[in-house]
């Protein structure tokens, strides 16, 4: 699995880094941003951070041949 978040649509409300800090973090200018982390562990978290995000900016991108892999989130891809 690999995460992004649109940056032209994220306002910086947190959601994403307050459900999974392990992933999600909040840059200089409050904007959401992926720091990396257990991506590929942590995807219960990362797609309760993706249902949490009011305008939809992240997106999980998921990987062909991974076991279970589901959609989750929404909006664009910009990171």
């Amino acid at each position: 699995m690999r995460v992004s978040i649109d940056r032209d649509v994220c306002i910086g409300a947190g959601q994403c880094a307050l459900t999974s800090p392990d992933v999600f973090t909040q840059d200089d200018d409050g904007f959401g941003t992926v720091v990396g982390g257990p991506q590929d562990g942590g995807g219960t978290l990362i797609r309760v951070a993706a249902r949490a995000c009011p305008v939809q900016a992240i997106t999980i991108h998921e990987i062909a041949g991974e076991s279970g892999a589901r959609r989750g989130g929404g909006g664009t891809a910009g990171v």
